[in-house]
């Protein structure tokens, strides 16, 4: 066995390393956006693997540092701000909360036992917390300057959603494929030889989840545009009376029942998968 010494000696140079990857994958983009974001080769996914190996504690520090790298390769960006306040905004926001918040993957291996529902509800999880980041950033630090003023919330929403889903979608994609072929819990990562995958299942969740996102956005959607005078731009929250609560109610009771309906599909589908796997 390893010692606790050695154990450490080895999470520290595999997260390293997962830092030096996840830096070089977000050199490679697949799109650029014109006023920041970019959709990558799934440059979070070694920061999500590190997180999953090593726990929540190892992943916040290889998350934070990889973090501050990518401030180092976009402080150009902070010369648009003169007050502090704002800098500091765009530092916690855009960059250490934005993409701190993947340590938040090493929780699920406790959570769930199976290897690829975990990086699953980690990587959606994470990328959900990423885009509220930049959300909040854009509808306050950049609003008049890349954002409008008028309607920055918004906006913010709509422009942050162009590379952030796709972003998302690309690292959901790689992550199922790559836990389907290396298993990450062994001490050292090994190829799967028999790990069955029960496709519908792992669909059925995925589009749970899919769905409640999709709830949480339309819900914003439906509120932002009463939490802003549309005149001054302010954030006021006199106007949210004017919200159309009917259609609000019937967006989440809709999406949370078709969500609830697929995870107990999900759920009976396994347990129906394991009574044919044993009676085998």
């Amino acid at each position: 066995m390893r010692t606790k010494t050695s154990k450490q000696v080895v999470a520290m140079i595999e997260c390293s390393m997962m830092i030096a990857l996840s830096t070089v994958f977000s050199l490679v983009k697949i799109i650029d956006m014109p006023y920041g974001g970019s959709v990558t080769i799934a440059s979070m996914l070694p920061i999500v693997i590190a997180a999953y190996r090593h726990g929540f504690l190892w992943g916040l520090g290889t998350a934070l540092a990889n973090s501050v790298i990518q401030l180092l390769l976009g402080v150009n960006n902070l010369s648009y701000f003169t007050t502090w306040q704002s800098i500091l905004a765009i530092i916690l926001l855009d960059y250490i909360v934005a993409f701190g918040v993947f340590a938040i993957s090493g929780l699920f291996r406790r959570i769930e036992k199976r290897q690829n529902l975990a990086f699953l509800y980690g990587i959606l999880v994470a990328s959900l917390l990423r885009y509220i980041c930049h959300v909040v950033s854009g509808a306050t630090v950049w609003a008049g300057l890349s954002i409008p003023t008028n309607a920055a919330l918004i906006y913010s929403l709509s422009y942050n959603a162009t590379y952030m889903i796709p972003e998302t979608i690309v690292l959901i994609a790689v992550g199922i494929y790559l836990t389907s072929m290396i298993d990450f819990r062994n001490q050292y990562p090994t190829r799967i030889k028999t790990e069955r995958v029960d496709k519908v299942e792992l669909y059925s969740i995925v589009f749970a989840w899919l769905i409640l996102i999709a709830t949480l956005i339309a819900n914003i959607v439906l509120i932002a545009p009463y939490l802003q005078d549309p005149e001054s731009g302010e954030f006021v929250f006199t106007y949210l009376g004017d919200v159309n609560y009917v259609r609000l109610s019937v967006v989440n009771v809709v999406g949370i029942v078709m969500a609830i309906g697929l995870f107990v599909f999900a759920k009976v589908r396994k347990k129906t998968t394991l009574k044919e796997e044993s009676a085998s």
